[in-house]
């Protein structure tokens, strides 16, 4: 059932406070009771009950995210073959080209990163594994559209919209879906600045043997550090490579 008449109201007053702390390195009970508009008293009583659990660390008179949070990340990622198969793989794209290589996975019509690891000297951008962005801003997003099923895309779009992360976002339903369909033509997603201003990436699928998608490969880099040919011919077929032979791992899984 999804029945907001079953939801815990103070379990929900829990994660937002969580929610709260993320976005910031350490908080205060008045300052994060002033962000959520809730009673000190009430954000004091869940910090302390999360202390003591040891999910939120004290520091004086600021509060943060303890580090028994990895746990649960490293183990729900874990669960992933794709995760275990796919982490060289990027690690290998990454060392070859010099550049950003991430894994990605879609939840709940988010793009989220599994993993990232970088080569050379690239210069990295905000995204870690566990970074949630909208799928329409990367070429890894774009990829993972396009591999599902139509309706899904189309409950993506009325939940979540098309928002501009910058100037060169496709924010055009008509214009997003006709480029989805050219991904699946060519087998790969180009991205030129949608996420992050001047920031270039190429994505490639990787499926199950039933032709469902599980995940997408990607590499990223400055616009200036990857030549047109280099971006739109040599990089796709060497991610399609790493792609394919992902794939091929997971039938032995």
């Amino acid at each position: 059932m999804d029945n907001s008449a079953n939801r815990v109201s103070t379990t929900g007053k829990t994660f937002e406070i969580l929610e709260a702390l993320k976005g910031r390195e350490a908080g205060r009970i008045t300052d994060l009771a002033a962000d959520l508009d809730l009673n000190k008293s009430v954000v004091y009583n869940h910090l302390m009950t999360l202390r003591d659990a040891g999910y939120v660390v004290k520091d004086g008179d600021t509060y943060r995210l303890g580090l028994k949070f990895l746990d649960f990340g490293s183990n729900a990622r874990g669960v992933l073959d794709v995760y275990d198969v796919g982490k060289p793989k990027v690690n290998q794209l990454a060392d070859e080209i010099g550049v950003v290589s991430s894994l990605m996975v879609e939840e709940r019509g988010e793009g989220v990163y599994l993993y990232r690891t970088r080569g050379g000297q690239t210069i990295e951008h905000q995204a870690h594994a566990g970074y949630r962005t909208p799928l329409h801003t990367t070429a890894s997003g774009k990829v993972l559209l396009a591999y599902m099923d139509d309706e899904r895309v189309e409950s993506i779009i009325d939940e979540r919209g098309l928002p501009a992360a910058t100037p060169e976002t496709v924010t055009d339903r008509d214009e997003l879906l006709a480029e989805l369909e050219t991904v699946r033509d060519r087998g790969y997603a180009l991205a030129e600045g949608e996420n992050v201003a001047g920031l270039r990436a190429v994505a490639a699928p990787i499926q199950s043997q039933r032709g469902d998608i599980l995940g997408a490969i990607s590499v990223s880099a400055q616009a200036n550090q990857i030549s047109d040919d280099h971006f739109e011919n040599e990089i796709p077929n060497v991610i399609r490579n790493a792609t394919n032979a992902i794939e091929l791992d997971l039938k032995s899984w």
